[in-house]
């Protein structure tokens, strides 16, 4: 286990003073203390550009910003505010960043701020489109190697681990221990939300280190549509009993052809602020396995819909938003393939991507670091960004054929290992998509940046690319 440096405790110490500084006075001191990170990153690497961005709002108390930021401190529970915040920004942001940005340039190959990974294949619901479904509980990775691909993450970098499957609370004891043991991270899982009781709440209380993203598909009427009669109420009940015992916790949205509309409506922004949601993981449906269902794809007006009512309410709801496809200018494209997160299965397969299920790596053949340095991996790493207009990041739905011709040069397999899927039959299933969203995306890329051509686009992102290249 790579220890801190002498450097990294020293910087480490003091952010740990500036968070026990904010607590004593929260109101006054939250611009204090945003000053005094944007002057410590200097360059702008970490959490200045951040910092600035927020820094304006604290001066006026209606700002949803103000009042967000503010709420972490009335209706989180003190100490584990405290791990979190000590997890994501000392160690995931100031130490891991650092150390990321070394191995990148060490190993010139993508490292990654995030890790997501599955317990297992098994789930409790079987939710319609879901290509988990198929798999039934038949696939699961140990504790040992669990722990072991946290441990070797550490040595990269990355604080950050993101539990899917499957259920992954099925796994609640090993979860657990994992927080245990690996204190100096921040875990988050993407839940359906029916098995957290109070027991579980009371074991999250304990280790302070875990935030719970629970899935729904609008109001009653469309997650019950997807998930089964019962699961809005289960997620209610979930939402109210995590509330109650001030546990963070955020909604995971899958916008498809059916919900898109009341996904993204004021009633249901207000809905997931008044039960207490701190932040708001937005996807679309992809078309991924046997039992995929295209017809629930997105149409390219509904993707439009979600663009503008997600950046109108960053402007007024005190909730943080993402918005994984659309917001692909803020952090310039795709960030799959291990260049700011990469996937591993409950087989222990290592995919660049959850929606992406090809690879040529094995936890159990291969360590993290050389599967960063598969040919799956660096074709991802030479071909990142994989459009200049960055409102069509991913190499699947939004680009004909990039995944494809990735796949195929580095002789990456299908992990489905029940019904292997050929890359160019999961292709054509976007291939509808990708084309109706193409126009949509270039009239709001030129709304947005003023472009008359594509070309100074491309430009610009491959000199944004060389950059990073030189920060690695």
């Amino acid at each position: 286990m790579k220890r801190k440096s002498i450097k990294e405790a020293i910087q480490g110490y003091g952010i740990k003073k500036a968070v026990y500084y904010l607590d004593s006075n929260p109101e006054k001191n939250i611009p204090k203390v945003l000053n005094w990170l944007i002057k410590i990153d200097k360059e702008e690497k970490y959490v200045a550009k951040q910092a600035k961005v927020i820094l304006p709002y604290m001066d006026n108390k209606n700002n949803n910003w103000y009042r967000l930021i503010k709420s972490l401190y009335t209706d989180v529970d003190d100490g584990v505010r405290k791990k979190l915040f000590e997890n994501f920004i000392v160690n995931g942001v100031f130490i891991g960043g650092k150390r990321q940005n070394k191995a990148r340039k060490e190993y010139q190959c993508n490292v990654p701020w995030a890790i997501l990974l599955d317990p297992t294949s098994g789930c409790n619901l079987h939710c319609i489109g879901c290509w988990s479904a198929e798999y039934g509980d038949k696939l699961n990775m140990d504790f040992d190697t669990l722990d072991s691909i946290i441990t070797q993450g550490k040595e990269l970098g990355i604080y950050f681990y993101v539990y899917s499957g499957g259920e992954p609370l099925i796994r609640k004891k090993d979860i657990i221990r994992l927080c245990e043991k690996h204190q100096d991270c921040a875990f988050l899982a993407f839940t359906n939300g029916t098995l957290i009781n109070d027991e579980f709440a009371q074991e999250m209380l304990r280790v302070k280190n875990f935030v719970p993203a629970i899935s729904v598909e609008g109001f009653q009427e469309e997650t019950d549509y997807r998930r089964g009669k019962g699961t809005f109420l289960a997620t209610e009940k979930a939402m109210e009993l995590l509330r109650a015992k001030k546990l963070p916790f955020g909604i995971s949205c899958c916008y498809t052809s059916k919900n898109t509309e009341v996904i993204g409506s004021e009633e249901y922004f207000d809905f997931m602020v008044g039960k207490g949601a701190k932040f708001a993981w937005f996807f679309t449906y992809m078309p991924v396995g046997k039992d995929a269902v295209p017809e629930l794809l997105a149409k390219a007006e509904q993707r439009e819909f979600i663009y503008r009512q997600i950046r109108h309410f960053r402007e007024s709801k005190p909730i943080f938003t993402i918005d994984f496809w659309n917001d692909g200018e803020y952090v310039k494209g795709c960030i799959a393939g291990g260049r700011r997160y990469l996937h591993i299965n409950a087989n222990g397969d290592i995919e660049p991507c959850a929606f992406i299920h090809y690879s040529d790596s094995n936890v159990y053949e291969k360590s993290i670091l050389e599967a960063l340095k598969s040919p799956l991996f660096m074709e991802y790493h030479k071909n990142q960004p994989f459009h200049a207009n960055l409102l069509r990041p991913c190499p699947l739905l939004d680009n004909q054929g990039r995944l494809a011709e990735m796949v195929e040069r580095s002789g990456a397999k299908s992990t489905d290992l029940k019904n292997p899927e050929e890359v160019g039959s999961l292709t054509e299933k976007c291939i509808p998509a990708a084309d109706r969203w193409e126009p949509v995306a270039d009239r709001l890329w030129k709304e947005s940046h003023g472009c008359r051509n594509c070309n100074g686009c491309l430009n610009k992102a491959a000199l944004f690319y060389e950059e990073q290249d030189e920060v690695k």
